[in-house]
């Protein structure tokens, strides 16, 4: 007589699903521990350094240890290994947030933070790498767009970069996390010669890329969406809505340089999907002006982020990596010394009030 074979798909869903859990709070543990284990180590070696008067002594300990440690334990005890690890504890002190990092983050994802040399991007990358669960390839990815010195928080003041960056490991996410100056589109393939509507078309095509490039939370809501004014029709360029700040965002492009009209035709875009599309519960909608080129005294003079609006520069090409590097870090100063010049009583409050 022929045994039956008994199946039940529900149970087995159900066990599978235990099992892969466990596999998976397993490895998180064991990355944690691994991580703590090696900033502990790097710890100890930093302090044993300190008893030492010259280079050359610290040079020579840390070739003696990889060695002894390699006889002793095998591959991943290299001297470039363990200068990782006492670099780890340099520049995550504080051993309370590096255990609340190692949750999410591997020690891979250690290993490409530790060669930033600000540590304000450091932190900025660590936090959003938490936040949005990038992989090891994502934020090397991130790095070398210079993401952190694009971002509009990057053109803040040291204090209040300090500050958001604290909001942000309590998952408070604000827009200047997520505004950027350039946007890079180089993924569009647009040629010399394009109107608005090959822009648009291209980003469309693009959108999972756009969608990256605009950062974490947004989402695509509708293209020439039509507004009605007493009888005119104006139609918004790009519609989207980013869930991390619950708001409406705008994006109007334009293809040469800003002009100070693009200003009032914002506000109205505003101003309608403020008072027709906000739901309960949402912020005030935020608008993006894409221009090929700002021009930045005008913007300031306007006033435009008390608006609600950002106005930002996009490359469709992308440039050498070092003009770019030094053209946002000269950016960075400029802004950062207009802050400093500010008088006193807008203070960081204020700052945080812009958008």
């Amino acid at each position: 007589m022929s045994k039956e074979i008994v199946t039940n798909t529900e149970l087995f869903g159900e066990i599978q699903t235990l099992i892969t859990q466990a596999k998976q709070q397993t490895a998180v543990a064991v990355n944690a521990a691994l991580t703590m284990m090696y900033w502990q180590i790097g710890q100890r070696i930093n302090q044993e350094l300190l008893k030492g008067e010259r280079a050359e002594y610290g040079k020579q300990i840390v070739a003696n240890l990889a060695q002894q440690l390699t006889q002793a334990f095998g591959k991943g005890w290299s001297a470039r290994n363990i200068a990782y690890m006492m670099q780890l504890n340099e520049q995550f002190p504080d051993q309370q947030i590096l255990h609340s990092l190692c949750a999410k983050l591997s020690w891979s994802h250690f290993r490409q933070l530790i060669s930033l040399k600000d540590p304000l991007a450091r932190e900025f990358y660590a936090q959003m790498c938490a936040a949005e669960f990038w992989s090891v390839r994502t934020l090397s990815e991130r790095i070398n767009s210079m993401l952190f010195e694009r971002t509009a928080l990057s053109k803040k003041p040291e204090e209040t970069i300090k500050l958001e960056l604290a909001q942000l490991a309590q998952q408070q996410v604000t827009p200047n996390l997520l505004l950027k100056d350039p946007y890079v589109l180089d993924f569009l393939g647009l040629n010399d010669h394009y109107l608005e509507k090959d822009l648009e078309d291209a980003i469309l095509r693009e959108l999972e890329q756009f969608l990256l490039e605009l950062g974490a939370g947004f989402s695509f809501i509708a293209r020439q969406k039509r507004i009605q004014l007493d009888g005119d029709d104006f139609y918004i360029d790009l519609l989207f809505y980013n869930r991390q700040l619950k708001r409406l965002v705008v994006i109007d492009l334009k293809l040469g340089k800003f002009k100070h009209h693009y200003k009032s035709q914002m506000e109205l875009y505003l101003r309608w999907l403020d008072k027709y599309e906000r739901q309960e519960g949402e912020q005030a909608p935020l608008g993006i002006i894409l221009c090929a080129e700002k021009n930045q005294e005008q913007v300031e003079l306007l006033e435009m982020d008390s608006a609600g609006i950002h106005v930002a520069e996009y490359l469709a090409v992308l440039p050498d990596r070092e003009i770019l590097h030094q053209r946002l870090q000269q950016a960075i100063r400029t802004a950062q010394d207009r802050y400093n010049q500010r008088p006193l009583l807008n203070n960081t409050s204020q700052d945080l009030e812009d958008h």
